[in-house]
């Protein structure tokens, strides 16, 4: 089984930090906003998937979000953006 880590950006431009093993229908979960879905996510019209990892166990994948969680929007940009240049230097 996969576990994955993605980033979505909403439609205000913040960005979202989450897990799951079956990212599809997390995705829908976040879009239907049901009570599964994120409450963070509730407040913004839409958002697009911008950024995912792929992990072999549940543990690895909630390490890097956590991970994630911590570092700072500009580095989390900069990882994104795919600058490898700019992330190493955050």
């Amino acid at each position: 089984m996969s576990f994955f880590v993605y980033i979505l950006r909403t439609s205000s431009n913040t960005l979202y930090v989450g897990q799951t093993n079956d990212l599809e229908r997390r995705l829908k979960e976040h879009r239907e906003d049901k009570s599964r879905s994120a409450k963070y996510l509730r407040y913004f019209p839409s958002f697009d998937l911008v950024y995912t990892e792929k992990f072999s166990s549940r543990g690895q994948a909630m390490h890097r979000e956590w991970q994630l969680k911590k570092w700072s929007r500009a580095k989390k940009e900069a990882l994104v953006n795919g600058d490898k240049i700019e992330l190493k230097k955050l």
